[in-house]
């Protein structure tokens, strides 16, 4: 504990620019506190400070050793601020993006009990399909889907997500059911936002570029066509799986579905993390499985 007093002492002269000023910031005489610098020099077997009637300068050694000390001062503050911060209550104003259909149904009731558990708190969710730039357009969380591109941003998984290759039962009593990604092009595929599906080929990811003559940008309006025997469509578990546990939809390829379409918390990298961030990501982490179809 003495090293540590006279590391303090030598690192707040240094930042002061005066054992004067150091002593009124550590609240010790002035005489104590040149003699903490003084231990630490005869302790290190070097001068750190050049001493004067009206300045201090740093030696040589003096300069590699506080920008050295500094850090260990920079980590305890970290750590201070980090308790404080974990025992702190959400507040302020949080915004937050998601996918439309997905937010709305799943999201936004569990944005809202956070609220709730945490009245100081105020939140703008906005949704959209499009691909929000979080720090440009100033939101501090984006819920997103499937495989994340990489990114600055950090990346939390929140729960799993899985697509399935679906087609209504009806249809399949027209059509024989596909058992490789090639037998795709026997039938009408129904196309979302994307030009392709997904799918995992002996452990590597391939896409799939396919042709129909059906495709839009809405989820439900693209469950709505598989379920009228349109065609086979791509669709994560949260839309098909009430309609698979029922049979009006069938799941086909499922040996080529691909495992890592996890739904994700992305938000931008902070040296400190503010209680609204981490404690709504850690809420939904917690309870959005139990909120999605055939999790519970």
């Amino acid at each position: 504990m003495q090293r540590w007093d006279r590391i303090e002492a030598f690192v707040e002269v240094v930042r002061l620019g005066s054992f004067s000023a150091a002593a009124r910031h550590l609240k010790v005489s002035t005489s104590h506190t040149s003699r903490l610098v003084s231990q630490l020099e005869n302790q290190l077997g070097i001068q750190l400070l050049y001493r004067t009637t009206r300045q201090i300068r740093l030696t040589d050694a003096g300069t590699i050793y506080v920008e050295h000390c500094r850090h260990l001062f920079d980590g305890l503050r970290d750590a201070e601020q980090a308790i404080n911060e974990l025992q702190a209550r959400p507040s302020g104003l949080l915004k937050l993006t998601a996918a439309t259909t997905f937010g709305e149904r799943f999201v936004a009731p569990l944005v809202n009990d956070f609220q709730c558990l945490h009245p100081e708190l105020e939140v703008h969710m906005h949704f959209t399909n499009r691909a929000v730039e979080l720090i440009d357009e100033g939101f501090d969380i984006a819920i997103r889907m499937g495989v994340l591109k990489d990114s600055s941003l950090i990346a939390k998984r929140l729960c799993e997500r899985r697509e399935y290759i679906v087609g209504a039962s009806d249809y399949f009593r027209q059509a024989p059911r596909p058992h490789t990604l090639a037998e795709l092009n026997q039938h009408p595929c129904l196309l979302g936002s994307r030009p392709f599906w997904l799918f995992e080929v002996n452990g590597q990811r391939r896409e799939v570029r396919l042709e129909g003559r059906w495709s839009g940008n809405s989820g439900p309006a693209l469950l709505d066509a598989a379920l009228k025997g349109l065609g086979l469509a791509q669709l994560p578990d949260y839309y098909v799986a009430p309609y698979l546990e029922s049979g009006e939809l069938v799941a086909v390829l499922e040996p080529f579905q691909h495992h890592d379409t996890a739904v994700w918390a992305v938000y931008p990298r902070h040296r400190h993390l503010s209680p609204k961030i981490r404690q709504l990501v850690d809420y939904l982490a917690t309870h959005l499985e139990a909120q999605l179809p055939g999790r519970r």
